[in-house]
Parts: structure tokens; C-alpha cells; sequence
């Protein structure tokens, strides 16, 4: 969840803090009223004051191309909260195959005046200057997962904690293999030159280190099915003999699994990465070697749609003292196991 260049995209679904699931997030914040959901599950608005119809507000939307689950889930669900309300216009426009053509379209988009732009960058580095021309025009941005290198190019950033997704991962490996001082752990990292895959692997590899444990063997796909299939085969091939891995990405690990089934390997059972609908109908069924999944909730977009809804509208969380929606929102990362799935199988996405 989290990318960079092409399908890029990271990730981790569903609830943060306190049984509050991203998609409900800022619509809980409000109001102290009973919130209205909708049957569009990510999806969910309020039912005070901040909820009731107000000034109607453009807000454009740019996010890459869907040809991978979580970010598939993430336009879906940013224009399924923005329907919610009446008083919101969405208007999307195409990221390109690439960060200068998102660029582009931006530059366009800007030179429409919309309220409020909410954005996942092709890159966060690449798209920094788009997002400060947005800002120096007095257009919000909400940056969206991939951070801008610059906090001046965006009035919010919400994003995913992937250093607490890698940390989770590692307390759920740790706990169970406590006192084993010479397990094999392996690791199935996304893209090695992303922040977000280094912030995963640090927490990962802290986590193990209070157990005393370490990695053991690592490869790095390209958070592809076919990327995850290639160096799962080659990692299968280089330990005869494993404990357990953590596979970063529940996309790629659709390859993952495939490779693993094509080895006949069942020694070691595994933990997965965002949440996908197919990683818990396994973790639910029992049919494969995972157990757990972290997740990566990709309906941060729908929580991006609203409080970019309330600051264009110059609105604040009603339930917090500050008159003004925060700067930062930090998704936290929950940990899914089969006694626990069937809670999360609303919010899941298809790989």
C-alpha cells in the first residue's frame, strides 16, 4: 500500500484505533449521534451536524490505475463516500501510467479550482511539487497513503502505519514461536526502494528481536502475483526447511500461494499483508499455510473523501476541542486470525 512506478500501491484494509474501521473514522468524529451507515461497506457518514447538507464542494480525485486489488478498493471506496453526500461533486481524473502523466492531469485539474484535491501519487517524491502548486493555489490536498517528501504540499496526510504492520506480523511469528531460537523465518517483501516496504521490514525485523529471533531468508517481489509466484519459487528453493513467513502483500501473495502449492511445502504456516477478502477465506477455511494477516485498510479513501468534504467546508471534528480537522491520521494496523475473520470479512477487498 501503501507504490511507485506503475501498479505500485500499499496498503492494509479495515479498522484503526479503537474498533473504529478507517471508513468510519471521520464520520464517528462528527457527531456523538448514532452513526447511518450504508450498505456500501468501506463507506459510512454520520448523522449530525457536520453530516447534514452544507456548502456544495468540488473535490477532485486522482489515484493509479486499478489493475491491483488495494487500489482498486481505494477508488472504489473514495467514490462511494463521496455519493453519500449531496453536497459533494467528485471528479476524477486519470493518473497515467506514470508519475509525470499524474502530474499532468493535476496541473489540469488545478486550473479547474475544485475545493479540495484527494490524492494517492504515483510517487510521493514525484508528485510533491504537483501537490505544492495545488496548496499555493488554495486548493487542499489530502495526500493519500504515498507521502509527499515536502509537508507543505498537503493541508492532511492519512495514511497506514506500515512500520506497526511489519511490528504486528513479527508479534504474531514471535509469539508462536517462542523459545525456538533457531526457527527459520522468511521474508516476502514488496519493492525494496519504497519507504513503505523499509518501514515494513524494520518493524518486522524489531518485532522478532524481542524474541530473539531474526530473519533468516528474504526476497523482495514487486507487489505482483507473478513477482510473488517467481521469488517464492526461488526462496522454496534456497531453504529446504522453514518455520514461518511474513509476505508483505496480500496481492502478490496470490503468487505466493501459487508457488507454495507448486512445491507441495506445508512445514511452516504464514502471515499475510492488507487484508484481502481471499487472504481471510483462507485464514477462515484452513486450506492453505496462512494463519494471520496484518492489515493495510484501503478505506483510508473513503476517510480521505470526508475530511476533505469538512475542510473545504470549513468544518473540524466535532468531537475533538481543535476547530480544524488534523494535520496527520495514522492508521493502525489489526491483526486477523481465524478466531477473529469473520468480523473483518465485510471489509475486505478482492485481490
Amino acid at each position: 500500500m501503501s507504490r511507485t512506478p506503475g501498479d505500485l500501491s500499499r496498503r492494509r484494509l479495515l479498522m484503526g484505533g479503537a474498533a473504529l474501521s478507517a471508513g468510519t473514522l471521520l464520520a464517528a468524529c462528527t457527531s456523538n449521534a448514532e452513526p447511518k451507515t450504508s450498505d456500501a461497506g468501506q463507506t459510512k457518514t454520520g448523522s449530525g451536524d457536520n453530516a447534514a447538507p452544507g456548502k456544495t464542494v468540488t473535490i477532485g480525485f486522482s489515484a493509479p490505475s486499478a489493475d491491483h486489488g488495494w487500489i482498486r478498493a481505494i477508488t472504489d471506496n473514495a467514490k462511494k463516500q463521496a455519493a453519500l453526500y449531496s453536497d459533494v461533486k467528485f471528479t476524477q481524473v486519470d493518473a497515467g501510467k506514470d508519475a509525470p502523466a499524474q502530474v499532468a492531469a493535476l496541473q489540469t485539474l488545478i486550473q479547474q479550482k475544485p475545493d479540495a484535491i484527494v490524492l494517492l501519487p504515483q510517487d510521493g517524491a514525484q508528485l510533491t511539487a504537483a501537490g505544492k502548486a495545488a496548496m499555493q493555489a488554495g486548493i487542499p490536498v489530502i495526500n493519500l497513503d504515498r507521502e509527499f517528501s515536502d509537508a507543505g504540499a498537503s493541508r492532511l496526510l492519512i495514511k497506514g502505519d506500515n512500520y506497526g504492520m511489519g511490528y504486528a506480523a513479527g508479534l504474531y511469528i514471535g509469539n508462536k514461536l517462542k523459545g525456538k531460537s533457531d526457527a527459520v523465518i522468511a521474508e516476502i517483501a514488496g519493492i525494496d526502494s519504497l519507504p513503505l516496504t523499509q518501514d515494513r521490514s524494520k518493524g518486522f525485523k524489531d518485532a522478532l528481536a524481542t524474541f530473539n529471533l531474526r530473519v533468516t531468508n528474504r526476497v523482495a517481489a514487486q507487489f505482483t502475483v507473478q513477482s510473488g509466484q517467481d521469488v517464492t519459487a526461488n526462496l522454496l528453493q534456497a531453504a529446504s526447511k522453514i518455520d514461518a513467513i511474513w509476505n508483505h502483500d496480500d496481492d502478490q501473495g496470490v503468487g505466493v500461494l501459487a508457488a507454495i502449492k507448486q512445491a507441495s511445502r506445508k512445514e511452516f504456516f504464514m502471515v499475510g499483508g492488507a487484508g484481502s477478502l481471499d487472504v481471510m477465506e483462507h485464514i477462515k477455511a484452513g486450506d492453505t499455510p496462512l494463519e494471520a494477516t496484518v492489515t493495510y485498510p484501503p478505506s483510508m479513501a473513503s476517510s480521505a473523501i470526508a475530511l476533505a468534504r469538512l475542510i473545504a467546508q470549513g468544518k473540524g471534528l466535532s468531537d475533538l476541542v481543535e476547530l480544524q480537522v488534523p494535520k496527520q491520521i495514522v492508521l493502525a494496523s489489526e491483526t486477523i486470525t481465524k478466531e477473529n475473520v469473520d468480523k473483518y470479512l465485510p471489509l475486505g477487498f478482492r485481490s
